[in-house]
């Protein structure tokens, strides 16, 4: 008997791609990266007879509501006419980039990298980390958008379903963040358990510190004589300079690093002082503050709305969880909402709307 032109007693030794791919990981890749047939869910489902449980993931990310959302979200300039300033997706997209270069040429899984990479800033506030900041406030437990990423993914999308991710992706976007802290982190706390969410963590830094800094000078925000010579020295003018010398230089320093994503130390160094530089130069600038204060105010107002008018919070996407506080479920419908859909609201919600007459 005939199954498609194969004999049915020999149908159980035929591979799927899944377990081709599976097994091309097994001979191609580096010790130490994580195979995708070592990927376990929370619930345990059917794989993909054609895509890795990784590949799987990246996909279940790119076709979510909370990643299409990131198109309208801040990422440094808030709500930018031009057309070429960043966003938070295009700053993912860029993250996503950079981390798939190293782990390629690294031999580490690029599937799990940029499942990761995609997957890093779902949960991100509107109006950037001014928005984050807010939420910390109010908040009782606090609020970080890496924890809210987690969240998204396990049980906000998909009316609550969530995406069901694998442990490996799961854990990646929850240690990818830095904020102030330092750049080449060891405790269990701020590192990745793979050395995936290892490059996705330092492919996050060389994006923005890169892309920030162009989309300043390109608003006259600063000039390339404002740059601190030792910075320009050792990367360069331009910005493709610039992440060229760093991805280089994370791909050579991590060749011969035992088991770790790493930087050499002259590179280490002048990132975190370029990170340094743009926090006193741009991102807290008086220009940018000003309008971002006016941000936070939209924020904290709807926040406080939502809490004294439960109803209302409900009509508005807001779902009370078993064991989530009041403020949680508040803070779960403003951190997945865009910087126009904020201020759509708050104007619709506080602004004297003009009588319609019949």
């Amino acid at each position: 008997m005939q199954c498609y032109g194969i004999d049915c007693r020999m149908a159980a030794d035929v591979k799927t791609v899944r377990e081709e791919i599976e097994a091309r990981e097994q001979l191609n890749l580096a010790h130490g990266a994580c195979l995708s047939s070592s990927a376990r869910r929370d619930f345990p489902e059917v794989p993909c007879t054609v895509r890795t449980a990784f590949q799987h993931d990246r996909d279940r990310i790119l076709h979510c509501k909370a990643f299409r959302r990131l198109k309208y979200k801040t990422q440094v300039f808030l709500s930018p006419e031009g057309d070429h300033y960043r966003t938070r997706l295009t700053h993912t997209l860029e993250v996503a980039q950079i981390a798939r270069t190293v782990a390629r040429a690294l031999a580490l899984n690029e599937d799990l990298t940029e499942a990761i990479a995609l997957g890093h800033d779902l949960g991100h506030t509107p109006f950037g980390h001014a928005g984050e900041r807010v939420l910390n406030e109010m908040v009782p437990v606090g609020f970080r958008h890496a924890q809210q990423s987690v969240r998204v993914v396990e049980m906000l999308e998909k009316d609550g379903a969530g995406l069901n991710l694998t442990a490996a992706v799961r854990d990646g976007i929850a240690r990818h963040s830095k904020g102030k802290g330092p750049l080449l982190a060891r405790s269990e706390e701020f590192c990745a358990a793979t050395l995936e969410g290892r490059i996705v963590r330092l492919a996050d830094v060389v994006a923005y510190v890169n892309h920030d800094l162009d989309d300043a000078l390109r608003a006259g925000l600063i000039t390339l004589a404002d740059i601190p010579p030792g910075i320009i020295k050792l990367l360069g003018p331009r910005h493709s300079c610039r992440i060229d010398a760093m991805v280089r230089d994370m791909i050579s320093a991590s060749r011969v690093a035992e088991d770790d994503i790493c930087l050499s130390a002259p590179m280490a160094e002048t990132i975190s002082a370029l990170r340094s530089w743009l926090f006193d130069h741009v991102y807290q600038a008086a220009s940018v503050d000003a309008d971002f204060e006016k941000a936070s105010r939209v924020l904290r107002e709807l926040f406080c709305y939502f809490v004294s008018n439960e109803s209302a919070l409900m009509e508005h996407g807001g779902v009370h969880r078993a064991n989530d506080s009041l403020e949680t479920s508040v803070a779960d419908v403003i951190a997945g909402m865009t910087d126009r859909y904020a201020m759509n609201l708050y104007q619709k919600l506080f602004f004297p709307q003009p009588w319609k007459v019949l």
